[in-house]
C-alpha cells in the first residue's frame, strides 16, 4: 500500500475519532420540571400484548415524569386487559367505568397529567397515549398538588393505531408493562475491549517489525555504500507516512468540518456513500494483512510482480487475495442489515485500522502528545459541548445515524449486547483505537530499537495504561446508564501521562520528546565525521 493510498484509509477513520456508546434507557434531563409526584427518570417501557390469549407483538414507549414507577422484572409485571377510551382522548371522564383495565387513549389537547387523573378516576391502572412521535410527558411547573398513582407510557403512533385496530375488531387485548433494568457488564463490553487491546498489539508488533527490517536493510546498504552516500540525510522508509505537530493539530480542524458534514447530511443516501467508502478502505486493509501474513508462505508469487493497468506493479499475492477482499466487502455491504452482518464490519474495521497504523506512524512523543491531547479536547466538545449549540450531543448522533434508516454509521466496531433484554450493541469508534494506537506502536518500536526488555522498555506500561483507561471508560457507560462516553477522555491521561511520567523518572524524557530514538553511534560511519 503506497502513500496516498494510507492517507486515503486515515481519512476514513477521521470520520469518527472516539466513542463508546451502548443506548440509553434511563434519560435524566435537568431542564424539564421535577415536583413532587413529578420526579420519575424518562424510560423506555416494554410492552407485551396478547390477542384473545396468543402473545403477539412487543412495542416500546417512554414513560412518563409523573405516575407511579414501572415494574422492573417480567415475572413481576402483571398481565393486564387493554381498552379504549371513549371519549378517545381522555380529557373529559369516560362513559363507562373502567374495572382495573389499562386504558388506550389518543394525545389530544389537554394536559398529560388531566389525561392521567381522569383515567385513575375511571378505574384505570395504567394510561398509553398514542401519539405521533416520542417525546417526554411532564408536569406543567405550576402544578404542584399532583398526586397521580399509575403509570403514564406514550407509544409510537403506529403501535397505537395497531392496537386500537385490534380492540374495534372485537379481539381481546391484553398488555404487560415492564421496563428491565441493562446488565452491570454485558459480555460484549469484554469482547470489545478484547478486540480493541489486540488491534493494537497486532499492529504495533508488525509496525516494530517492518521498522526492524528496514533497518537492517539499511544497514546492509551503508556497510559497502561510498562515503558521499554516508554523509546524506535518510529521509525515511517508503511508504510510511510520519505526522508533524502540523498535522496533528490540523486533524482537530479537519475531523470537525468532517463530523458537521456527517451531522447536517445525516440520510439514508449519505450513509450509503460512506458504506462505499469504508467498504473500499476495507479491500485495501484486509489485502495488505492477508498479504503480509501469506507472504511468509508464498514467499516467491509476493516478490513476483506483474503491471496492471491503472494499479502499475502488482504482484502475484496480490492479484490472488484481491478477489476474495472485493467479495467480501461486496457481500457485507449488501447483506449488512442481517443480524450477523457486524462480524464483517468488524474484521474489515480491524483490517483497516492494522493497516494505517502500521503504515502512518509517530516520530516522536512530542507529535504523539499533540494528536493525542488534540483529539482529547475534540472527543469532548463533540459528545458534550455541542449540546450547547446543537441542543443534541454530534457525536453521538452521527454514531446511532439518527435520521436514517440504517444502525449506525459503518466506521465503528461493535457486537450485540447478548445478554441485555434491550438489545442493541456496543460500540466503539476506530479513533479510539487507532489514535492511541499511534502512539502505543511508537514506544514499542522505540523498545525494539534501544534492545528494552518489556519490564524496562515503554510499550507493556502503555499497553496496561490503555486497557486500563478503555475499562474505565465502560465502567463510567455502565454507571451512566449507557449514555454515550468520549473513550478519549479516560484513554488519552492514561496513556499519555504513563509514557511521560516513566520517560521522565528514566531521564529519557528529551530524547523522546525530540528525537524519538535511542542514542547509537553508526559503525559504519568513522567518528570524525558523526
Amino acid at each position: 500500500m503506497d502513500r496516498s493510498r494510507a492517507l486515503r484509509a486515515l481519512m476514513l477513520l477521521w470520520l469518527i475519532p472516539g466513542l463508546t456508546y451502548a443506548g440509553d434507557i434511563v434519560h435524566e434531563d435537568d431542564k424539564a420540571p421535577k415536583l413532587p409526584g413529578c420526579s420519575n427518570h424518562f424510560i423506555l417501557v416494554k410492552v407485551q400484548t396478547w390477542i384473545n390469549n396468543e402473545e403477539d407483538s412487543e412495542f416500546v414507549g417512554v414513560g412518563a415524569r409523573f405516575g407511579t414507577t414501572i415494574q422492573t422484572k417480567e415475572k413481576y409485571a402483571s398481565r393486564t386487559p387493554l381498552s379504549l377510551s371513549d371519549p378517545s382522548d381522555c380529557c373529559t371522564a369516560p362513559k363507562e367505568k373502567i374495572a382495573g383495565d389499562i386504558l388506550l387513549v389518543h394525545r389530544g389537547r389537554c394536559k398529560f397529567t388531566t389525561k392521567a387523573k381522569v383515567a385513575e378516576a375511571a378505574g384505570a391502572s395504567a394510561l398509553l397515549i398514542i401519539n405521533n412521535q416520542l417525546y417526554k410527558m411532564v408536569c406543567e411547573r405550576n402544578e404542584t398538588d399532583l398526586d397521580i398513582n399509575i403509570p403514564a407510557v406514550m407509544l409510537p403512533h403506529d403501535a397505537g393505531v395497531s392496537l386500537e385496530r385490534s380492540l374495534k375488531s372485537g379481539a381481546s387485548l391484553s398488555v404487560q408493562l415492564y421496563s428491565p433494568d441493562r446488565p452491570l457488564v454485558d459480555t460484549a463490553e469484554v469482547f470489545l475491549w478484547l478486540m480493541a487491546v489486540g488491534t493494537i498489539l497486532c499492529a504495533s508488533y508488525w509496525s516494530a517489525w517492518s521498522a526492524r527490517e528496514a533497518s537492517i536493510e539499511q544497514e546492509k546498504l551503508l556497510k559497502d555504500a561510498p562515503d558521499e552516500f554516508l554523509k546524506m540525510e535518510t529521509t525515511g522508509s517508503g511508504g510510511v507516512v510520519d505526522i508533524n505537530t502540523t498535522s496533528a493539530i490540523l486533524f482537530v480542524v479537519i475531523a470537525s468540518c468532517f463530523l458537521i458534514l456527517l451531522y447536517k447530511l445525516m440520510s439514508f443516501w449519505f450513509v450509503e456513500l460512506l458504506v462505499v467508502l469504508f467498504a473500499i478502505g476495507g479491500v485495501e486493509g484486509l489485502q495488505t494483512c492477508l498479504v503480509a501474513m501469506l507472504s511468509r508462505w508464498f514467499k516467491r508469487a509476493g516478490e513476483t510482480f506483474i503491471k496492471v493497468p491503472f494499479f502499475g506493479a502488482v504482484s502475484y499475492l496480490t492479484l490472488a487475495v484481491s478477489p476474495f477482499c472485493v467479495a467480501f466487502a461486496v457481500l457485507w455491504a449488501v447483506y449488512r442489515r442481517i443480524s450477523f452482518a457486524w462480524i464483517g464490519q468488524d474484521v474489515l474495521g480491524i483490517a483497516l485500522i492494522i493497516t494505517v497504523l502500521q503504515i502512518v506512524r509517530v516520530p516522536n512523543l512530542k507529535v504523539g502528545m499533540v494528536l493525542l491531547s488534540c483529539a482529547f479536547l475534540y472527543d469532548i466538545f463533540w459528545v458534550f459541548v455541542s449540546k450547547r449549540w446543537f441542543h443534541e450531543s454530534v457525536m453521538i448522533v452521527v454514531a446511532r445515524g439518527d435520521r436514517t434508516a440504517e444502525d449506525g454509521v459503518p466506521m465503528l466496531l461493535k457486537i450485540p449486547r447478548m445478554f441485555d433484554p434491550w438489545g442493541g450493541y456496543s460500540i466503539i469508534g476506530f479513533g479510539d483505537i487507532l489514535l492511541p494506537g499511534l502512539l502505543i506502536a511508537f514506544s514499542l518500536r522505540y523498545d525494539w530499537a534501544a534492545r528494552k526488555n518489556l519490564q524496562a522498555g515503554y510499550f507493556l506500561w502503555s499497553m496496561v495504561a490503555y486497557g486500563s483507561g478503555l475499562l474505565i471508560t465502560y465502567v463510567a457507560l455502565n454507571l451512566m446508564d449507557g449514555h454515550g462516553q468520549p473513550a478519549l477522555l479516560y484513554i488519552v491521561p492514561f496513556t499519555l501521562g504513563t509514557l511521560l511520567t516513566l520517560g521522565w523518572k528514566r531521564a529519557e524524557l528529551t530524547n523522546l520528546f525530540t528525537k524519538g530514538e535511542p542514542e547509537r553511534v553508526c559503525p559504519h560511519i568513522p567518528p570524525s565525521a558523526q
